[in-house]
């Protein structure tokens, strides 16, 4: 199986003989998988923005290549215009670019750009608007009647309605509260499993990246240092801190405990689940 989208040595570099010269990416080679739930964490800086806006062709590499299904996304004008719709990218605050009359209009402006039958943009719509919890009362509304979560959900939406085979969230629950996090989680999550598209979620929560993905991509001073499962990435708590970056604050306590002298069997705790069910069998062992 090849990767749906990968980067092969991708560089970029801003302000190319300037003074303000600055190479945001080094040789990067990145894979995203049919199927796959990614999430990619870097501090500030680090590069992961432009890294994505690499994957849809917003961004053009200075250096080496950009693939969608094996194919050279700059190879032509048509081929970069088909990447933007195969792959979808929700920016961070995406509220912020809502300007149409009603949310149906808005949601149908990717669709209708594709020129797409009046039929299907309509079908596309109403689905795209049923996974992120719109209603059928708020397709007629303003979006700037809405409030900040339900902007939020409108805009994810239509992205969503073109169908895209790739869906990149740049911290998709931003300055919400968490139940309304919560809510996007779930509806993206929904969203994945029932059309096993490939999600990429770009967040600077681990909470929300550990209980969410099933790999993760770390990216570092523009390099990918290391990528694995949760699990696997989390172990290395002392590199990401050296990054800027963290590890679940459950993790956290659980290295904590580990150093203590309580007998935690797993090196990684990163979910609530796991710190349940660790708890459950530190107090049958009477360790607690």
């Amino acid at each position: 199986m090849e990767p749906i989208l990968e980067t092969r040595d991708l560089s970029c570099t801003y302000s190319v003989g300037t003074p303000f010269e600055y190479e945001a990416l080094h040789e990067v080679n990145f894979q995203a998988w049919p199927g796959e739930y990614l999430g990619i964490i870097g501090h500030t800086g680090s590069g992961k923005s432009t890294l994505i806006q690499h994957l849809n062709g917003l961004l053009k590499p200075t250096s080496g290549q950009v693939l969608l299904r094996g194919r050279d996304i700059w190879e032509s004008k048509q081929s970069v215009r088909e990447a933007k719709f195969h792959v979808g990218l929700v920016f961070q605050y995406p509220e912020y670019q809502l300007f149409e009359e009603t949310v149906y209009r808005d949601i149908a402006f990717g669709p209708t750009n594709m020129k797409l039958p009046e039929e299907e943009i309509d079908r596309r719509v109403r689905q795209a608007a049923q996974f992120v919890g719109l209603q059928e009362r708020h397709l007629k509304k303003s979006p700037f009647e809405l409030s900040g979560g339900q902007k939020r959900r409108v805009a994810i939406a239509g992205v969503i309605a073109m169908e895209p085979e790739v869906l990149i969230l740049d911290e998709p629950t931003a300055g919400l509260d968490p139940t309304g996090r919560d809510a996007i989680l779930a509806n993206i999550r929904a969203y994945h499993e029932s059309n096993n598209s490939t999600i990429i979620l770009v967040s600077h929560s681990m909470e929300e990246i550990a209980r969410s993905v099933d790999r993760i991509v770390v990216v570092n001073d523009g390099r990918l240092p290391f990528t694995g499962t949760p699990r696997e990435v989390f172990a290395h708590s002392a590199e990401l801190r050296k990054m800027g970056l963290g590890v679940p604050q459950v993790t956290q306590v659980f290295q904590r405990l580990k150093e203590l002298g309580l007998p935690i069997q797993d090196d990684c705790v990163y979910t609530m689940d796991e710190a349940r069910d660790a708890l459950v069998a530190l107090a049958r062992k009477g360790a607690v």
